[in-house]
């Protein structure tokens, strides 16, 4: 079983900087595509970016450009540095591990509130 833990979330004005982390434990995540996802007040929750076993990347349309998701499978760790952010932004960040059936190994999320 693998357990995943979000850290990194805050307070920032729009046009700021986060870097969120996603820390695994248990069971090695080096074989696992990795996905952040958000989840803003009243919304469904969706995928904000996706990061291949091998390194491969995609993003929502709506953080193309500003977010970057990458990872350390020798740490055990996926990063999301978010850059130019924007209110809509705001929302509870999770990680999660992807597998065939579909994302498994939810974290507890970090929330992330971008102020005008």
């Amino acid at each position: 079983q693998v357990q995943l833990v979000e850290s990194g979330g805050g307070l920032v004005q729009a046009g700021g900087s986060l870097r969120l982390s996603c820390v695994a434990s248990g069971r090695s995540i080096s074989i696992y595509d990795m996905g952040w996802f958000r989840q803003a007040p009243g919304k469904e929750r969706e995928v904000v970016a996706r990061i291949t076993w091998s390194g491969g990347t995609n993003y929502a349309d709506s953080v193309k450009g500003r977010f970057t998701i990458s990872r350390d499978n020798a740490k055990s760790t996926v990063w999301l540095q978010m850059n130019s952010l924007k209110p809509e932004d705001t929302a509870v960040y999770y990680c999660a591990r992807a597998r065939a059936e579909g994302y498994d190994s939810w974290g507890q999320g970090t929330q992330v509130t971008v102020s005008s």
